[in-house]
């Protein structure tokens, strides 16, 4: 059974920095699609940045483009989501994703199967 669990979630003021964490268990294949998504209060679901677990570059929305960076450490089965130039948009639950055995075309058409529970941030002005 696949597991994710997201750490690094806090309070910055805005033009801040956050790293998130999230660290898999369970993934039984070596191609995997892992994702960041966040929902703001009040608001639907967003995607945020994916990543497959077989390299390339990952991708990123247009919404924190230049300012957010999703990588993965494969020896440590986590992936991360640094997050600079905070804005009080930014602000709400962030949650780790998991495709297992996606392609990678995959990774940002298909829908995600494995949730973490949500680490949440906030970033006041």
């Amino acid at each position: 059974q696949v597991k994710l669990v997201e750490s690094g979630g806090g309070s910055v003021q805005t033009g801040g920095s956050l790293s998130l964490s999230c660290s898999a268990s369970g993934l039984t294949d070596i191609n995997n699609c892992l994702a960041w998504y966040r929902r703001a209060p009040g608001k639907e679901r967003e995607w945020v940045g994916s990543i497959y677990t077989l390299g390339g570059e990952p991708w990123h929305a247009d919404s924190v483009k230049g300012r957010f960076t999703v990588s993965l450490d494969n020896a440590k089965n986590t992936v991360y989501l640094r997050m600079n130039n905070l804005k009080p948009e930014d602000t709400g639950m962030y949650y780790c994703a998991a495709r297992p055995g996606g392609i990678n075309w995959t990774c940002t058409t298909q829908p995600y199967s494995v949730w973490g529970q949500g680490t949440q941030v906030t970033v006041s002005s």
